[in-house]
Formats: structure tokens, sequence, C-alpha cells
């Protein structure tokens, strides 16, 4: 009697296989925290309503504030900025994560493109990675000349002093993850397709050359770690702890008082005038393919 083969599994929609990665970080991220999935969203929501009155504030009276990234890389600078960001206006709040330098800027003085992305009044700009670059990919990876590195060294703290006699509130935050940690991230990045897109090569090197940016990073605090623009470092093995933990560090950087308006009355609509609205058959929909 022939053996029957057994049935083959139906492999997953792509819907199933975004939720089950979905589930997967999501029950990675719980198991890795001591902190609940309830307590960390009740009081993220707590945060962020009070990151809507730090950007009324912000806007009301003509602040100018920036806000620095930097750290390892997988260090969740990404997923903290997009907690800040996601309840925010971005027209008052917004992102600068810029990419490497062209030729042209290249040839221009180093802060000079940075300097563009600077904040106006009513504005706070987050900056993932920043200036920073050439204290540390630059100086490990040989993007820049002993020289270029040496100026930096002594260019950044006056630069940053000069920022803050302008009126700019300048914050600086290093995102701090262990090697067993990092390494973990990068093994889930390379498990989810979602994910893959973030392990650059350049992030695959930096896994090779740990000493060289803990060097690197010891040196850059040693000179640019000052009394007007110090180093906040966030502890951030825990990613749960470390959003919340820099989120209220920030909200404590700026003094903002409530100006939460108050309950608004929505006027009643006008009459319709007779207006007749065009048939549905004359308009192109998107398709609905989840009805």
């Amino acid at each position: 009697m022939a053996k029957t083969k057994p049935a083959a599994k139906p492999k997953p929609s792509r819907q199933e296989s975004d939720r089950t990665y979905h589930e997967a970080a999501e029950a990675e991220e719980a198991s890795s925290s001591g902190l609940g999935k309830k307590a960390y969203e009740q009081e993220l929501a707590r945060l962020e309503l009070e990151l809507i009155k730090l950007q009324e504030w912000i806007k009301h009276g003509g602040l100018k504030v920036v806000v620095i990234f930097e750290g390892r890389d997988a260090a969740g600078k990404g997923g903290t900025i997009k907690r800040i960001t996601q309840s925010l206006n971005p027209r008052i709040c917004r992102v600068v994560a810029l990419a490497a330098p062209t030729e042209r800027e290249r040839t221009q003085w180093y802060f000079q493109r940075y300097v563009a992305h600077l904040p106006a009044a009513g504005e706070m700009v987050l900056m993932d990675r920043s200036w920073y670059n050439r204290a540390g990919v630059e100086r490990v990876m040989g993007f820049c000349t002993e020289d270029e590195y040496q100026e930096f060294l002594r260019a950044c703290p006056e630069f940053e002093r000069m920022l803050i006699r302008s009126g700019i509130t300048l914050i600086k935050y290093w995102f701090s993850v262990s090697d067993a940690e990092q390494e973990r991230r990068f093994q889930r990045r390379l498990q989810e397709p979602t994910r893959r897109w973030k392990l650059s090569p350049m992030e695959l090197k930096s896994r090779e050359l740990w000493i060289e940016y803990s060097r690197a990073k010891d040196d850059m605090f040693h000179y640019t770690d000052t009394k007007q623009a110090p180093w906040y470092v966030v502890q951030a093995d825990d990613k749960r702890r470390a959003r919340l933990n820099c989120i209220g560090h920030l909200l404590e950087q700026v003094p903002y008082q409530d100006l939460t308006p108050e309950p608004i009355r929505l006027p009643p609509r006008r009459d319709d005038g007779g207006y007749v609205r065009p048939p549905i058959s004359d308009q192109t929909f998107v398709p609905d393919r989840y009805a």
C-alpha cells in the first residue's frame, strides 16, 4: 500500500506573519522587563499628556529646544523618539535623522549642515544622531582625519555654548546598552523581516568594533560632557523603563505650565443649501481588502 504524504501546512498569510512577529516582539519585551505591559502603557499615556502640555508651552513661549539622542546601535533611541512624537504636532516637534554627508557637504564647515535643522521659535527638534557622528562612527571607521577629529573636540563645546547663548535649550541623551543585550537585539532583527533593514553594513561593523566604540565614547564624554551641556546617560537594557525614564527626565528639563484650553463646544453645521453629493460611481475608491 502506497504511503500517503502528510498534507502540507498552509503558509501563514502576510497579516498572520506580521501579527506573529509583533506578538513575539511584545513577548520578548515583556520578558526582558520588570515592568508589566499595563503599568507601562498607563504611565506612557500619562507622560504623553504631559508632552502635549510641554508642546503647547514651547509654542506659546516661542522656545527653541534641541534634544540629541546618541548611543549604541540597537540601544533604543528610535523607539524612544517614536513614543515622544506619536502624540505631538509634527509642525512643532520634528525629527532630524540625516543621511551620510554629500560630497558638497564634506567640504563645508562641519557643523554647517546641522545648523540648517536647528529650531525656530516655538519648535522642538529631536536629533536621531547628530554632530557627534564625528566623535563616534567617523572616528572609529576612519571617515575623518585625526586633525578633523581633534578640531571637533575643541570646537564642539564652544559650538554648543553658542547655541545655548542664542536661546536654544540643548539636551543630550546617551543610550547605554550592554554587549549581551545588543547582541540579542541584533539577532532579533535578523529573524524579523520588518526589522532587517535596520542592520546596515555600518551596524554590523560596529558589532565587531565594540571596544573601539567604547573608547571613542569615553573620549567624547571627556571633552563634551560640560556644565552647560551635560550628557545624560539612559540605561537602556530594559526598553520600557528606558523610554519612561527618558521622557520623564525630558519633561523636567524644560519648565512648563499647563495651557490646556477650556472644553470646546462644536458649533452647529449650517444648512446644506440644497447640496447634492456626486454619484459614488464617479469616484475611484481604494479596494476594501478587509471586508
